[in-house]
């Protein structure tokens, strides 16, 4: 591992409409050194050929293959597979980050000796307009963690002293990886900056049987995860619940 890098994965399925924004966003990044990791996971449109042309444009853009799209967990595991960074990042191929996200996300987590670290985001509609800023607490521990999930994946870094992480293929796999990352890390520090420093694409159609789909992942969490009894799931489910619906208004 090479101490001061990091690496940026970023899956990719069927993504030529953003794909291209997102990379932007990373090459434009005020921090010197990283790599970006592009996973193609089996794209039917034109988001191969745009890859491979922007990976030309740039040495720090690595390109890997899946020939059927296995899904975003297989895809990230295969990016950490390939990264060469003492630091893992994630991004997605329709999201976005501010210049400086990690210049200053670094910078908080040498100052602080935190293992893991995140940033306020902003949830965007696909016209562009802010639905609403997620604020997140300055520091989680694994019990806040199990109350909702404040670390968005667009915006979480860990060091990969705490040994090796896997995205499970379950629902809600962003949530289940960093709620195994804090415990390990005995808590995780948010970035003190006032403002956003990512953007969070909320696609439309969301329908109430997602969200009735997304309460039964969350309850297998609890239960077959994190092996918390009926009272204690019970508990957090009502927090989780709660806090859900406070980061969309």
């Amino acid at each position: 591992m090479t101490p001061d890098l990091v690496s940026v994965i970023m899956p990719a399925y069927n993504a030529q409409r953003t794909l291209r924004a997102s990379v932007l966003s990373v090459r434009e990044q005020t921090y010197p050194s990283l790599e970006l990791i592009i996973v193609d996971d089996g794209s039917r449109d034109g988001t191969t050929g745009l890859i491979c042309e922007l990976a030309r444009a740039d040495h720090r853009l690595r390109v890997l293959y899946q020939p059927s799209n296995n899904g975003v967990a297989a895809a990230r595991n295969a990016g950490i597979d390939a990264a060469q960074g003492s630091y893992i990042a994630f991004l997605d191929s329709d999201d976005r980050w501010h210049p400086h996200k990690l210049d200053l996300q670094i910078t908080h987590m040498r100052r602080t000796g935190a293992l893991v670290s995140y940033t306020a985001y902003d949830r965007v509609a696909e016209d562009g307009h802010v639905l609403s800023r997620v604020r997140p607490p300055a520091m989680v521990t694994h019990d806040d963690m199990l109350r909702s999930n404040h670390i968005g994946n667009l915006t979480g870094i860990y060091h990969r002293s705490l040994g090796e992480a896997r995205f499970l293929a379950v629902g809600h796999e962003d949530y289940v990886f960093w709620l195994d990352l804090v415990r390990r890390a005995g808590g995780a520090s948010c970035v003190p900056y006032a403002d956003a420093l990512a953007w969070y694409l909320v696609h439309g159609g969301s329908l109430s049987s997602d969200k009735l789909r997304a309460a039964r992942w969350q309850w297998h969490i609890y239960r077959d995860i994190e092996r918390l009894g009926w009272a204690a799931a019970s508990h957090y489910m009502c927090h989780y619940a709660w806090q859900a619906m406070r980061k969309r208004h």
